[in-house]
């Protein structure tokens, strides 16, 4: 017993001092227990196939696919129209609507839908996501208290109740209790969270190239962009683009060719961009990118009887003006060096769409722009060329470094362009987890109703690939989580959570329900801090009703004590699974938890100590 309280103490002295990283320091801690013969394999490895741990995995590929999708960020710019410019304000919608979901859902699954949301709508707000981050994590947690099912420990105590042969709780009989929780969280968070989780972002973007809009911008593409719609009246259908020869006769380039699905509902359209090769037959409903004089444009426009899409609509969102998209298809810069074997050799020469698969939308000589006629231009030493073609093609050309470098990071600038057009999909996958998650008469588990939303992401195409979607995966979270569950199983083993919690209720139990009640409640949330807050629950639920018996008074308050000592445990990163997954989005250390949640959760047990007698009078 004693090596496990001291292999406890040590991984907290680790965790607080910061200097390793919380999931080695998780599974050091792990390996000692099976290196003591304290837990047996099978038991130290049973976290790593816990449910908890395995929804954390599908919902951070759920929560990357509300970020992919740019479903947060349509969310988020409704919410900050909310707030308008205030910060406070913003603070405490973030708080009142994670509170609000997690009464009905289980407070991992709130963190997970709200976090994407939460980052980008600080982003938008020029806020660091740190300031909101912590709160929303504990806030689920708080919004839980409201209801019979809002957390797992306010069942506990309901099975302790009417196993006893009392009256059940109602589903709200929670409701005040929870909201005390929350408007002494936001008293609490208010001041701690500005004072120390204002930080900037650590990171920084490692991309020293320009934005996809900012090359836009620069060469004056969308000056020089006309799209034009292909019908069955036009005299081009069924033709490739090779047989139109629109380069040489009318002085243009086809850029690309927006294609839709053959669905006709708009909820499951989705979109394929392909560059227009030569050999590519043009169909009916497909929208050209024509880059060229406008005159020439018109003249095309009128030979092949092709409506020209105003500057006002797109063929998707109706109001997107002429602009082009980067789904499957980017830009990029690449500057040509003096030893390049292209040098003096004209566009037309180089052949770039044949031999790379790429365009060339304009070059940059000096100060100097070329948009026009690009075909017959020499390209010269020091010239920079914006080129066009998949992600793929383009990140393929940094490998040719004897020619030319590519500016900028690609495949990073590839990884930030949202697939607005899979939104609503995100969001009705999104939907259909909540209501399995939350409906009863579905006879779906939580867990599994997140792996099915999970792969459901994945397989509808809201990611590129199945790489993006394991990239949204934090493994440290996981693992911390993962390594750390085996402990509640090692205390109880062993004893030592029995003895604690025996030792200081007994203790108190002499001078009265107030002092017997504030021992039940901070035995929990001590215990709470090291183990998962149900074991808590189902460990002192048994003490806190044999108390109340003994000493002749109601078990509820005493009961209540329990699950809220269980529930409002904020003091470190893995004492519940929201904290834990907000510590990278974060960027947390284990004494971010210390200073911003332990006075929270000892605010909090003083509160409650006072509150919860007079709710639920002994």
């Amino acid at each position: 017993m004693w090596i496990t309280i001291g292999i406890l103490i040590l991984a907290a002295v680790f965790f607080v001092n910061g200097k390793i990283r919380s999931d080695i320091v998780a599974l050091c801690a792990l390996a000692s227990l099976l290196l003591f013969h304290i837990l047996s394999p099978e038991e130290a490895l049973s976290g790593f196939s816990s449910s908890v741990v395995i929804m954390m995995i599908g919902l951070f590929v759920v929560g990357g696919a509300i970020f992919q999708t740019g479903l947060a960020k349509m969310v988020s710019s409704r919410l900050l129209r909310l707030a308008g410019k205030s910060e406070r304000r913003l603070f405490l919608l973030v708080i009142i609507a994670t509170s609000a979901i997690g009464a009905f859902v289980s407070n991992t699954g709130t963190v997970a839908l709200m976090l994407p949301i939460v980052v980008s709508l600080a982003n938008s707000a020029g806020m660091s996501p740190s300031r909101l981050l912590m709160p929303l994590a504990f806030a689920s947690s708080m919004g839980g208290m409201m209801t019979l099912i809002g957390t797992p420990p306010n069942l506990v105590i309901q099975e302790a109740l009417t196993n006893a042969g009392h009256e059940p709780l109602s589903f709200f009989s929670f409701f005040p209790v929870g909201i005390i929780c929350v408007i002494v969280g936001i008293i609490v968070l208010m001041p701690l969270s500005k004072l120390f989780l204002s930080k900037q972002n650590k990171k920084r973007d490692k991309g020293s190239g320009k934005t996809l809009q900012q090359l836009v911008k620069e060469y004056g593409i969308a000056n020089n962009l006309f799209r034009l719609q292909v019908n069955a009246s036009s005299s081009l259908l069924g033709k490739t683009v090779m047989e139109l020869d629109v380069r040489r006769e009318f002085a243009l380039n086809i850029l690309e060719i927006r294609r839709g699905d053959s669905s006709k509902h708009r909820f499951l359209k989705t979109i394929t961009q392909k560059l227009a090769s030569s050999d590519t037959t043009l169909q009916d409903g497909d929208i050209l990118y024509v880059m060229g004089d406008f005159d020439n444009v018109q003249r095309f426009s009128e030979r092949y009887n092709l409506p020209l899409i105003d500057w006002h609509t797109t063929e998707e969102t109706q109001d997107g003006g002429n602009t082009l998209d980067f789904y499957d298809i980017g830009i990029a810069e690449i500057l040509l060096l003096p030893t390049s074997r292209f040098i003096n050799r004209t566009v037309k020469e180089i052949d770039f769409r044949n031999k790379f698969n790429v365009n060339v939308l304009g070059i940059r000589r000096k100060k100097d722009y070329l948009l026009q006629d690009l075909g017959s231009e020499q390209v010269h030493d020091g010239d920079a060329l914006l080129v066009q073609g998949t992600w793929s093609n383009i990140a393929q050309l940094s490998k040719d470094d004897g020619d030319w470098v590519v500016l900028g990071q690609p495949l990073a600038e590839a990884a930030k362009v949202t697939l607005d057009y899979k939104a609503p999909i995100a969001a009705a996958i999104m939907v259909l987890m909540i209501g399995m998650m939350v409906l009863d008469f579905i006879p779906i588990e939580p867990v599994t109703a997140v792996i099915v939303a999970a792969l459901l992401m994945v397989l509808t195409g809201c990611f590129r690939n199945v790489e993006d979607a394991y990239k949204t995966i934090n493994w440290e979270s996981v693992v911390l989580i993962a390594a750390m569950l085996p402990m509640s199983n090692a205390l109880e083993k062993t004893g030592a959570s029995a003895l604690i919690s025996n030792s200081l209720v007994g203790w108190l139990g002499g001078y009265g329900p107030f002092a017997l009640m504030a021992g039940i409640y901070f035995t929990t949330s001590l215990l709470t801090m090291f183990i998962s807050n149900t074991a808590t629950a189902v460990l002192l639920a048994p003490i806190a009703m044999q108390s109340a018996a003994q000493m002749g008074i109601s078990p509820v308050p005493l009961l209540f004590a329990v699950t809220v000592g269980a529930s409002m445990c904020f003091a470190s990163p893995f004492s519940t699974p929201p904290n834990a997954l907000v510590m990278h989005a974060g960027q947390y250390t284990f004494m971010d938890y210390v200073k911003v949640g332990l006075p929270l959760q000892i605010i909090m047990g003083i509160v409650m100590v006072f509150v919860l007698p007079l709710l639920f009078p002994f």
